[in-house]
């Protein structure tokens, strides 16, 4: 069995208040969850209402698999105009 792990470190654009960053995140990840199948969720930078770390995973027993599946969501990240993607690690195991 594989374990994918994408950690994505973002800037949001337009977000002044922890409200307005939920309303952002939540759509994000709830899209993510369904189109890709994994599990995601926010890791750290909760208090910062510009930025965020979010970590996704997808298991299957296929390691290369998981990395594709990962490496389309994150493409899928970079084209998004409500933030920009300053870094991210993916590691499966």
């Amino acid at each position: 069995m594989a374990v994918g792990l994408l950690r994505v470190r973002l800037k949001l654009y337009g977000t002044q208040t922890l409200k307005d960053k939920r309303s952002v995140l939540e759509g994000l990840l709830v899209r993510t969850r369904r189109d890709f199948n994994v599990s995601a969720a926010e890791l750290d930078l909760t208090d910062d209402p510009e930025a965020a770390l979010l970590g996704f995973a997808h298991l299957s027993n296929n390691g290369r698999f998981s990395d594709q599946v990962l490496m389309g969501l994150l493409k899928r990240l970079e084209g998004e105009r409500a933030f920009f993607v300053e870094d991210w690690e993916l590691e499966v195991l």
